[in-house]
Formats: structure tokens, C-alpha cells, sequence
């Protein structure tokens, strides 16, 4: 695909752009391909640190481990992935007539920034490895930087295509990013130089026990253990505790289209939009019951417990989640008050009906969770049925909404879901026998899938 897109990259923009120079085209897309290729590299390349343990017991230098390691990661796939569609692009520049030298300096300026990418990115991992939340400031840096170029306050595109135009055009600039490369691979090295100890990971970690007695949880009677346990659970391991903290993504997640002027005219999109802004602790807690307690679920099932008031545990803490992520989206209405019915129909429609699709979508669950890997890019302990709950959970409401809208009106749509939410309500005691009857006919079968190691 980097290939083809390569070679066909000059006659699509020619055509596309018959005024302006594609070159120039390009290189203005450079700030926008250095932030997502960071963002990639740090959820999924990590330093080759496997291949270096063997090492440790033999009489080699720590210098010389510490450079084969920065130079095998030089030679990973990530960083020649962009040459497929780098060289053949310059060499169709070149056979379209443009000056040689310029064009083989800029494909090695791009080979440098590849390089500086690909340094940087383990700078990063170091600088955060330590937090739970790794990927939040680096989403957030990104974001104020793709934000303050989109709103043209400050045009990172226009600076870093001139500067990539400026070496290219004076080989002697090439300086300036080599000098940056060595920096960054200075940097690396003393950073990797000083962890690399073979008992390193043998030091014992000194932490804090903080206990809450969650009182306030006792006014639900019968469930308020398993509440205790749920909350726990959330605030002790650092997957549940990374998937409450997606909230906050799930909160802004208006923003991204609610100020967009083509969404002004796409109403039935706010149904959309408010089911996972109301629902988005529902969504990413809910879809891995009961696999959150798969590591004592064969004690939990041994209790003189029932079923049911397990369940209901579950299902009163989504539903509270639903409510205060509806009152905390209020502000939403600055937006019209017709996105704040939408998120109150969704939330309406979250606690009375995509609840209790969760809750049966998790008697199919067979997948054990190992609570303290990280959530982001994690699909660790995740099946088919959490691909297949969310066609149900997210656009069923969606195209409900839809369809009132464009053969009645907005407030129909607004009053389907509303309804539809009620009557979940209504009937929620004789849903949840139904769904407790589902859990108790699949309950051997999850105890064997959750005492296997997957």
C-alpha cells in the first residue's frame, strides 16, 4: 500500500491540484504524518530489551549492549515502512524534471525524521512508563498541537514543510537534524546505560495501602458488597482503573463534532453521540462483566451468594455511572438545547435498555482478564461478543432515532428512545430473571474458560 501509494501519490495530487506543486503538497502533510506515526510507534513499538537479557551474564560491556539494542530498534520495520512510499515518490519526482541533488537530500531528510521519530518515541515510553495513564499526556500534547495548527494559531504544517524545503535545498542545513539524531541517541543511551542491571527487576516496590470504607454504599441493601468489591476492584488494577479514566475521553467527545458546522444539520448523529457520552463507563466496564472477577470467579460462584444480587450490583453501578455522566454533560447545552434532550433520552435509553444488552451479552463472555495490563490498544481476555455488542449497544439507538426523525420529526426521535428507555425500566425485574436464568445455564461453562490461562 506504501508502494502504490508512492508511485501514484504525484499523478493524484497533479490531478487534484493542477495549480499547485505537489512536492510542495506533501510537505505539507509532514507535520501531520509526524504526530500519527509517534502515536503508533508508542502504543506498539517498544525497544528490543528481550534479545538483551542473555547478554547480561556475559563479560560484553554495557556500552556495547546499550548500542546493540538502540541499533537493532534503528532497524525495525516501523522505520522502513515510510521508504516504500518515500523513494518511489522521489523518483517520480526526478523523472519529472525536478533537480536530483534536492530530491535524494530530501528523501534522506525524511529518512532522518524517521529515525528522530522512532528515538523520541522511547524517550517518551521512559519518561512515563512509571503512570497507569502513559497515554494521556501524550494524546493531550498532540492534540493541543494538531488543534493550534487546525485553528491556524500557530501553523506547525507551514513551519515544518519550510524547513524540510530549506534542507533540501541547502544540503549544509542537514546539520541540524543529524545533530538532533545524535542528541536524541545520546539521551536514549544514557537512559538505557542506567537501568541496565540484571537485578534491575528484582527490586521490591514500596506502596501505600489506602483503605475507603465506601459507607455510602450500604444504602443499597443486599448489592452493596458487591458494589464494594466492583469499586475496589476498579481503583486497585490498573486495567479497570485506566478504562474509569477514559471517562474524561468520553466526556469531550461532544466536542469533536457538536462545534463542527456539518454536524449542525445531522440531528440524528446526537443520539449517537449521546449514548456514549452518557454511557461510555457503561461501555467499557460493562462489556467484560462478569470477566473482571474471572481470577476468583470459582470462589465468588462457591458463596452463599445469589446470582441475582450479583447482577444487581452491576447493573446500579452502570446505571449511577449514566446518570452522573448525564449531569456532568449538561454544559453540552451551550451547544442548543436540543443536543441536551438527546443526551437525556440517551441516558434515559442507556439505563433502561443498553444495560440490560450488556448484562446478557456478558453470560457469552469466556475470556479471563489479567487486571494489570493497561487498557489502551489491550484486547487481551476480548471475543467476539465485544465486537458484536456494540452494533446493539451504539447503533441500534442510532438508527432508531433515525428513523422518527426523517418520517416524523426530531422530538419523535427524542420520544422513541425515551420511551423504549422506560420500558426497560419497567419491565427490568422480569428482564433480569431472564438474563440471571442465562448466566446460571452458562455458569460451569464460564468457570472452565475462566480457570484456563488465554
Amino acid at each position: 500500500m506504501f508502494l502504490l501509494g508512492g508511485l501514484a501519490l504525484y499523478p493524484i495530487l497533479k490531478k487534484m491540484y493542477p495549480d499547485n506543486d505537489p512536492f510542495v503538497i506533501v510537505n505539507g502533510f509532514i507535520f501531520y504524518w509526524i504526530i500519527a506515526d509517534l502515536l503508533m510507534r508508542f502504543f506498539f513499538q517498544k525497544l528490543p530489551v528481550m534479545s538483551v537479557k542473555p547478554l547480561l551474564t556475559l563479560p560484553i560491556k554495557r556500552s556495547s549492549v546499550v548500542n546493540f539494542v538502540l541499533g537493532k530498534s534503528a532497524l525495525s520495520f516501523l522505520n522502513f515502512l515510510p521508504l516504500f512510499a518515500v523513494i518511489p515518490f522521489g523518483l517520480v519526482l526526478i523523472s519529472e524534471g525536478y533537480n536530483v541533488s534536492t530530491t535524494i537530500v530530501w528523501m534522506f531528510v525524511m529518512l532522518l525524521i524517521t529515525l528522530i521519530i522512532n528515538f523520541l518515541n522511547f524517550i517518551i515510553e521512559s519518561l512515563t512508563a512509571e503512570s497507569d495513564l502513559s497515554f494521556l499526556p501524550l494524546i493531550a500534547t498532540t492534540s493541543v498541537l494538531f488543534a493550534l495548527n487546525y485553528f491556524n494559531i500557530v501553523s506547525f504544517s507551514e513551519i515544518v514543510s519550510k524547513a524540510v524545503l530549506s534542507i533540501a535545498e541547502n544540503p549544509l542545513l542537514l546539520c541540524i537534524p543529524i545533530l538532533l539524531l545524535v542528541g536524541l541517541y545520546l539521551y536514549n543511551y544514557r537512559i538505557l546505560r542506567a537501568k541496565l542491571f540484571l537485578d534491575s527487576s528484582l527490586k521490591s516496590k514500596t506502596q501505600e495501602v489506602k483503605v475507603a470504607d465506601m459507607a455510602w454504599t450500604r444504602r443499597f441493601g443486599k448489592v452493596a458488597p458487591f458494589m464494594q468489591l466492583d469499586l475496589k476492584l476498579i481503583w486497585r488494577n490498573k486495567r479497570p482503573r485506566s478504562s474509569v479514566f477514559l471517562i474524561v475521553v468520553g466526556l469531550l467527545y461532544g466536542l469533536f463534532f457538536y462545534p463542527n458546522p456539518v454536524y449542525q444539520n445531522m440531528p440524528w448523529f446526537f443520539a449517537f453521540v449521546g449514548i456514549f457520552v452518557t454511557g461510555i463507563f457503561l461501555i467499557n466496564f460493562g462489556q467484560f462483566v462478569p470477566a473482571w472477577d474471572s481470577g476468583y470467579y470459582k470462589m465468588l460462584m462457591s458463596q452463599n451468594i445469589t446470582y441475582q444480587d450479583y447482577l444487581k450490583s452491576k447493573f446500579t453501578l452502570m446505571s449511577l455511572s449514566v446518570i452522573i455522566l448525564f449531569v456532568l454533560s449538561i454544559p453540552y447545552v451551550y451547544f442548543g438545547w436540543d443536543i441536551l434532550l438527546a443526551h437525556f433520552a440517551a441516558a434515559i435509553y442507556n439505563i433502561g435498555v443498553n444495560t440490560h444488552v450488556i448484562l446478557f451479552g456478558g453470560s457469552f463472555n469466556r475470556k479471563k482478564i489479567d487486571l494489570n495490563q493497561r487498557a489502551a490498544f489491550n484486547y487481551q481476555g476480548t471475543g467476539a461478543m465485544q465486537w458484536l455488542i456494540g452494533f446493539p449497544l451504539m447503533f441500534l439507538p442510532m438508527g432508531i432515532f433515525a428513523l422518527f426523525y426523517y418520517t416524523i420529526n426530531f422530538e419523535s426521535g427524542i420520544a422513541a428512545l425515551t420511551i423504549l428507555g422506560l420500558l426497560g425500566m419497567v419491565f427490568h425485574q422480569k428482564l433480569m430473571k431472564f438474563i440471571t436464568e442465562k448466566y446460571l445455564d452458562s455458569k460451569y461453562k464460564m468457570i472452565n474458560a475462566f480457570s484456563q490461562d488465554n
